[in-house]
């Protein structure tokens, strides 16, 4: 079942002589439940394209569809609304709050949304990304991969239709590292999450159900 699909999708900084096109009419889709890898050269679009399939980022021109709601004809408001329910993008560099415990980071999207908090599925969460025995630590008594641990959680807490991760190995060394591919793959497999992830790092690529390239705007598929 196709929850992503992108049509003609273009974003241009600038105008005349000096237009910059960081996204040139883009399209593809992705099925429910695929690990989707996008790699490229810094400043080939890529993580533009990602901050507009999130709503983080207007187009200027063509559409977004997640689960069949255009995100481009969006009001602020209820793109804002439906960005907190639908998409959960995890950052290179964390973006925790930092006067909030472990376990407020991860609930933030639930609270800001005025929900009650699943504490059988937060549970579940900190045992998964091994951070039970640190709930209640604050972001600088962590370490770079268990803060992005918490940004992986926050991802999940709301079940979105999709977790987007901006080179979420990037800041992080090989260890830590290993331990993020490991958690998007736990992610994406045992619950069926759909990754699209923006990578240098060759292993999670090779995890990907698909990978294309961004180069110059343009999007192609290359595995």
């Amino acid at each position: 079942m196709e929850i992503l699909r992108v049509e003609h999708l273009t974003k241009i900084y600038g105008a005349g002589e000096t237009a910059v096109h960081a996204v040139d009419d883009v399209s593809f889709s992705v099925e429910k439940g695929e690990f989707v890898a996008i790699v490229g050269a810094s400043g080939s679009g890529k993580s533009t394209l990602l901050h507009l399939i999130g709503g983080v980022d207007k187009a200027t021109s063509g559409n977004v569809f997640i689960e069949g709601e255009n995100i481009c004809g969006l009001g602020t408001d209820q793109l804002a609304i439906f960005r907190r329910r639908q998409v959960g993008i995890i950052y290179q560099f964390y973006n925790l709050i930092p006067i909030l415990n472990v376990k407020e980071n991860i609930t933030l999207p639930v609270e800001l949304d005025g929900q009650k908090v699943d504490e059988v599925w937060l549970n579940d969460l900190l045992n998964i990304l091994g951070l039970s025995d640190r709930a209640s630590y604050l972001p600088n008594e962590l370490s770079g991969g268990q803060q992005q641990r918490v940004s992986i959680g926050r991802a999940m807490m709301n079940h979105p239709a999709l977790i987007l991760a901006d080179e979420p190995t990037g800041n992080l060394d090989s260890k830590a590292s290993d331990e993020i591919v490991t958690l998007l793959k736990v992610s994406n497999r045992q619950f069926r999450q759909t990754v699209i992830v923006i990578t240098h790092d060759a292993e999670i690529a090779k995890q990907a159900d698909r990978v294309y390239e961004m180069m110059d705007g343009k999007l192609t598929l290359v595995g």
